[in-house]
């Protein structure tokens, strides 16, 4: 892992706890997905957009693929440690986690917080972006 894929997952770790609310960005009043992706990518220095407008179902993935490429961030071949991870949760639901060492953080409207959930992700990968390292690694 490079120092900010590192900083990733430790940011991303940090919110584990955080209740679940949907459009959350703050860790002290809740975070949705994309507030997870956003507070873990600001914890490694990250400075760029964050979407805010988007839908909470549907939407076109070719859009969100787009958004992820334009914001400075690296496409990978891989779900590897540190990277932001889009996937297809099914009925046009799409959803985002942090991969880290052994499974992913996300928010789980389920449980109704953030978690670390080990082993593989049950959903179908679509893609995954890493911040890219300041000393070019």
């Amino acid at each position: 892992m490079t120092p900010r894929d590192r900083a990733v997952v430790a940011a991303a770790r940090g919110v584990i706890g955080a209740r679940f609310r949907v459009q959350g960005r703050d860790p002290a009043f809740g975070l949705d997905c994309v507030g997870v992706v956003a507070v873990s990518l600001r914890g490694a220095g990250y400075a760029g957009a964050i979407p805010g407008d988007y839908a909470l179902r549907g939407g076109c993935v070719t859009e969100i693929v787009a958004r992820f490429n334009a914001a400075g961030l690296e496409r990978g071949t891989t779900a590897m440690p540190g990277g932001i991870a889009l996937f297809d949760a099914g009925c046009r639901q799409w959803h985002l986690a942090v991969i880290v060492p052994g499974g992913i953080v996300h928010a789980d409207a389920m449980l109704r917080r953030v978690v670390e959930r080990p082993g593989p992700p049950p959903w179908t990968l679509i893609g995954c972006w890493h911040l890219q390292d300041d000393r070019g690694e």
